[in-house]
Order: structure tokens, then sequence, then C-alpha cells
């Protein structure tokens, strides 16, 4: 059996593909979210369910955010390593000995309207007296530092994480006294319950139980933003009403052969039912789409990296594969979670959908430039995570454009 670890996965990003294909990806992708069907395996953005933003008045027209390109930018980045003292060393690329730093000048700009700075200032007001909740894995807490960050533009929070949480490095809780103001990370890399010891010492899923790390603390949260995905290329057994139904990887001849596509949508499903059934819950639900990696010339345990300096153009690479399957189980849960559960029940439910940005920009990943205490092989290379500050930061201005075009926040 193949040796996993978290969050690492190898990809396959290289074709390029002409104006014409472009145009049959963004017809293929409206037929997929309107009909159900499979798609052809192209990206760059789901216009049903983007968050859009109003374009000119004059235009009286729409725009989808997340359908755009990355173009150069020659202002500073928002903070550094030297400005925000919440950086940890696996995302502190610059500080750890990266040698270029053009990949913090570049800034994503939709194809019909302007994604404006992030104004730290406007944030904090917009979410004044409430909470917020990253639950996920480690790329989760990487959206979270870069947010504190951000906000230390302004004022810095008191680390209060002790106070709810025994694992402090997992569970990490930020307080803004001026502004009554809670920033959370709920570890839960795959957000149902989860145990080691399975058959062959294989992880057990537990496809139908959410994750109570983060289902029993979410009630009173304002906001919650879901998110997963690169712990679930390991093998792992399927279990439901406690029984085993199946695996995925096991190699095992008495035991079901299952897709991680099964678990990674069974995964989400069960998040959003949990979610639903929180009597006392009234917040609103984010969910934030695969975040992929761009391992070159190798996978993370035979030599890959991601060396590249720049972002790709607009149309010179294309999601695909597993990833491209892995982001589209996404879609399709979050569209079931809006109709049948979050309508019902009278939830809100958004969706943050960073993917097509994020697969072109194989420059912004730390590479062997970040430092992770739980890497002891340091020729690893690190294509999972994002420098900080980097193009990650876009995903919390993506936050906070949908908290004012929507009403989400009581302004």
């Amino acid at each position: 059996m193949k040796n996993y670890t978290p969050e690492q996965t190898s990809s396959k990003k290289k074709a390029f593909i002409s104006a014409l294909g472009t145009l049959t990806f963004l017809l293929a992708v409206h037929v997929y979210l309107s009909n159900n069907q499979p798609s052809l395996p192209l990206t760059p953005s789901v216009a049903k369910e983007a968050e859009e933003v109003k374009v000119q008045p004059q235009q009286q027209k729409r725009c989808d955010l997340y359908s755009g390109k990355w173009i150069p930018y020659a202002k500073k980045p928002y903070y550094t390593h030297q400005t925000c003292p919440w950086i940890i060393p696996q995302h502190d690329c610059i500080k750890f000995g990266r040698p270029d730093t053009e990949f913090v000048n570049w800034r994503w700009k939709p194809d019909r309207c302007d994604l404006p700075r992030f104004n730290a200032a406007q944030f904090l007001e917009l979410v004044r007296g409430k909470s917020m909740a990253f639950v996920g894995d480690s790329v989760a807490k990487n959206q979270m530092h870069s947010l504190v960050c951000l906000l230390g533009t302004v004022t810095y929070p008191k680390d209060v994480s002790d106070k709810y949480a025994v694992n402090t490095d997992y569970f990490k809780r930020w307080y803004y006294a001026d502004y009554k103001f809670m920033a959370a990370a709920l570890w839960s890399p795959f957000l149902v319950r989860a145990e080691d010891g399975g058959p062959g010492n294989i992880k057990k899923l537990y496809l139908d139980e959410a994750d109570k790390a983060w289902a029993d603390e979410i009630m009173n949260f304002d906001y919650v933003i879901i998110s997963a995905g690169q712990w679930f290329f390991r093998p792992f057994m399927y279990y439901q009403q406690n029984q085993l139904v199946g695996c995925y990887a096991c190699h095992v001849s008495n035991i079901t052969e299952l897709s991680m596509f099964h678990g990674y949508k069974m995964a989400f499903r069960t998040s959003f039912e949990a979610i639903a059934s929180l009597d006392k819950f009234k917040g609103t639900t984010f969910l934030r789409t695969f975040s992929p990696a761009h391992f070159e010339n190798g996978a993370w345990n035979t030599g890959g990296s991601c060396a590249r300096t720049k972002p790709y153009e607009n149309g010179e690479v294309t999601l695909e594969g597993e990833s491209l399957e892995l982001y589209l189980t996404q879609i399709e849960e979050f569209k079931e979670a809006e109709k049948t559960l979050m309508k019902e029940k009278g939830l809100r439910v958004r969706l943050m959908d960073t993917t097509a940005a994020m697969v072109m920009r194989p420059d912004g990943h730390p590479n062997r430039y970040g430092f992770s205490p739980h890497r002891t092989n340091k020729s690893i290379a690190d294509c999972v995570h994002w420098c900080l500050p980097g193009p990650v930061d876009t995903w919390n201005e993506f936050l906070l454009q949908m908290l004012k075009t929507n009403n989400i926040a009581d302004t």
C-alpha cells in the first residue's frame, strides 16, 4: 500500500486551452449546475452560485467575483512577517528564505467588476459583536491567520484559546475586545467523526456522524466557514450506522471498494444536515471550495515541488482529475443543501468559490521555504498551504464582499 500523508497530493495542471475551449468550459459548467449532469473536466467559475457584486450602476449588470484573472499589482502587501506576529513558520515563506517576492505583487481582477481592497476597519464594523468559525483542516486555519493579519492593521486581538480548548495548536480563538468579535479555528480535517485503528490500521470515517469537535461548538457562532480537501486522498474505512460499508484504497478483498468522492460527498452532506439540526443556530454558513495543490515533477513523497514564481494566465491551466471531481462534489452538495435543508430551516448558506482563482497560483505555496515542526523531512515541499502574505488574502477580500453585498451582517 502506498504511503499517504495529510494535506498533500499531486496535481496535473499543465494543459493549454484555446479561447474556444474556455467558452466550452463555461457552457459545460452552466449545464452541470442547471441539470446536475456530469460536467466537462474544466474549471474557472460556478456562475449560478457565485456571490455577485454590482458593476457600474449605469450598466445594471451583475458580476461573478470568481471569474477573472490575476493582474500585476505594484502596491505593497497589506502586511509582512515583520508587521504580523501571528504568521506561523509554516506559512512564513519570506522569513524562511524564499528568494523571490513577486508572488505578493498580483491582484485578483474579476472579469466584469473590481474586487475592492480589504478594509480592516469596515470588516470589524460589520462583525462587531459577532463571532466567526473556520472549520476544517490547516488550510482553513491558513485563511484565519490571513484574516488576523489583515485585521492587525487596525487592532490586535487577544489569544483566548486556552479558555476553550486543551490543544491550542489546533483549536485557536482570537478575541477583539474593542469590537467584541471572536475569530476561531476549529480543527476537523474530515468534518465527520474519525478514529484510528481500522483494519490494516486504516483510519475509520463515520460518514453519518458530524465531528463533535466543531458540531458541538458552532451553535452560538454567527458565521461558520466550512472546508475540507487534501486529507481525503488517504485510505479510509467507511462506516455508516456504526457498520462498515466499504473502504477507499484499502485493498482488502472482502470489503467493498468505494471512491474517495463517496466519502467526501457524505462528509459535506452530513455537515449540512448537522448544521440544519441545530435548533439554536441562526448563523450563516459559508462553503469555501476546494483548495488545489500544485506539485510538479513528482508527488509530495517523490520529489515533487512548486517552484513557479508567477501565476498562470487565464486559460493556461485547468482543474482536472481528482481535484475537479472533489470540487464538483462540493458544488453538488452545496446546491442540495441550499435547496432542501437551508431553505426549509430558514438558514443562510453561501458559496465562497475560491477554486478557479487558486488553481492559477502555483507560485503561492511555501514550497521548501516554510518551516513546519511536523515535517521532519525538510526536502519535502509544501505545495498545499499558502504563503502569508499571499494569494490566500484574496479569500478574505471575497469574504468581506459577501458580508457587504448580501446583507449578512447587521449594518
